[in-house]
C-alpha cells in the first residue's frame, strides 16, 4: 500500500492514520501553515510547527494542537513523519512522510527565495513530491525582494509628500508580516489594521522582529499620523474606516499583480508584485532538487504544469484538491 493515498476528505496516511491539510473533519490532521484553506477547524487532534502553532490557535479558537520542530522526526503508527522549512510564511513546513522506505513529500504552500523572516526553504529528497502550481505560468518571474521593497518606499515617500495616506492591501498572515519588514520607518508612520496587528503582536510574543506599528482601530484619529502607510486586509480597502483616512492611494501587494487584467480589475492605483509562493523558474528547481519521480500538482495551474513536466521527464499527474489560494485574498 502507498503511503500516503488521496481520499475525499483529503491526502492521507493509511499506515500512520493520519491526513495532512484535509478539507473535511477528521481524526488528526498534520498541517503545513495556518492559512485558512490549510488549517481548517473541526479537526479531532491537529499536529503543525512550534512556529505556526501561535497563529493557528489564534485562528481556530481552543483546538487540541501537538507541535513538532522542524527536522525532528516522530513515529506515527507505521509512518515516519518530520516537519521541514517550506519558506511560505513563519512556521510553514513540507510533511516528510515515510513508510516501509517510500518517502513522501507534501510540500503545502512555499518559496524558494530567503525573504527573511520565515525559515529558509530546504529541499528534501524524496520518491514522491506533491507540488503546489499557484503561480505555474512562464509569466509569473518574481523580481528580487529589494526592489520591490524601494518601489513601494518611492510609492509611499511620493504619498506622503502629496498629503495623502498610502493603503497598501495585503494578507493578514505572511504578507503583511513580509512587507513590513521591508518598509522604510523613515518615511512615515507604519499603521496597521486590527486583523493585521493581531497576528503582528502573537509573532512577537514568538520572538519573531517586526517593525514597530500603530493599531488602526476606531479609536485612532488619522489626522495625528500624517505621511502613514497603513497595511491592510483587501476586504477593508475602501470601507467607511478606510474613508475616514480622507485622500488617499490605494495599491496591492500580489503576484497576481503580474497580470495586467487583474490589476485593472482591483482598480487600485498601484499593483507589487511580490508572492510568497515560487514562480516559474523556482517551481522547477524545488522539483528537481527533491530527485522525485513522480509529481503531483496541486492548485494553481495544474494542467498547464503537469503537462510542462511530463514534457521534461517526470511521471506528473494533477491531484485534485479543495486547497485555494492566500493570494486570492491578497490581492
Amino acid at each position: 500500500m502507498s503511503a500516503l493515498t488521496f481520499t475525499p476528505n483529503g491526502i492521507y496516511c493509511p499506515a500512520g492514520d493520519f491526513h495532512i491539510d484535509p478539507w473535511r473533519p477528521v481524526k488528526r490532521a498534520l498541517i503545513t501553515h495556518g492559512h485558512a484553506d490549510h488549517a481548517r477547524s473541526g479537526m479531532g487532534a491537529y499536529l503543525a510547527t512550534d512556529i505556526a502553532t501561535p497563529v493557528m490557535r489564534h485562528r481556530l479558537g481552543d483546538i487540541n494542537i501537538d507541535t513538532i520542530r522542524y527536522g525532528e522526526q516522530r513515529q506515527i503508527g507505521g509512518a515516519k513523519v518530520s516537519f521541514h522549512p517550506a519558506g511560505h510564511v513563519p512556521g510553514s513546513a513540507q510533511i516528510r512522510v515515510e513508510v516501509g522506505g517510500e518517502v513522501w513529500v507534501a510540500s503545502g504552500d512555499y518559496k524558494v527565495v530567503d525573504d527573511g523572516l520565515s525559515t529558509p526553504f530546504e529541499p528534501v529528497k524524496c520518491h514522491h513530491f506533491i507540488t503546489e502550481s499557484t503561480f505555474g505560468l512562464p509569466v509569473f518571474r518574481w523580481q528580487p525582494q529589494a526592489v520591490i521593497a524601494a518601489q513601494i518606499n518611492e510609492w509611499w515617500a511620493t504619498c506622503a509628500t502629496a498629503g495623502k495616506t498610502a493603503f497598501l492591501g495585503c494578507y493578514a498572515l505572511g504578507k503583511a508580516q513580509r512587507l513590513l519588514s521591508m518598509l522604510n520607518p523613515d518615511v512615515g508612520p507604519i499603521l496597521t489594521h486590527t486583523a493585521i496587528e493581531n497576528t503582528n503582536s502573537i509573532m512577537r510574543s514568538q520572538g519573531i522582529a517586526l517593525p514597530d506599528t500603530v493599531r488602526a482601530d476606531t479609536d485612532l484619529t488619522p489626522k495625528d499620523h500624517p505621511g502613514a502607510l497603513v497595511l491592510s486586509p483587501p476586504s477593508a480597502l475602501g470601507s467607511a474606516w478606510a474613508r475616514k483616512f480622507g485622500a488617499q492611494e490605494t495599491a496591492f501587494a500580489s503576484g497576481w499583480m503580474a497580470l495586467r487584467g487583474i490589476r485593472r480589475r482591483r482598480a487600485g492605483d498601484r499593483g507589487f508584485v511580490i508572492s510568497d509562493h515560487a514562480d516559474w523558474p523556482n517551481l522547477l528547481s524545488a522539483i528537481a532538487e527533491t530527485g522525485a519521480e513522480n509529481i503531483y500538482v496541486t492548485h494553481g495551474y495544474t494542467e498547464i504544469f503537469a503537462r510542462h513536466l511530463s514534457e521534461q521527464g517526470w511521471n506528473a499527474q494533477v491531484l485534485q484538491t479543495e486547497f485555494g489560494s492566500d493570494e486570492e485574498d491578497a490581492a
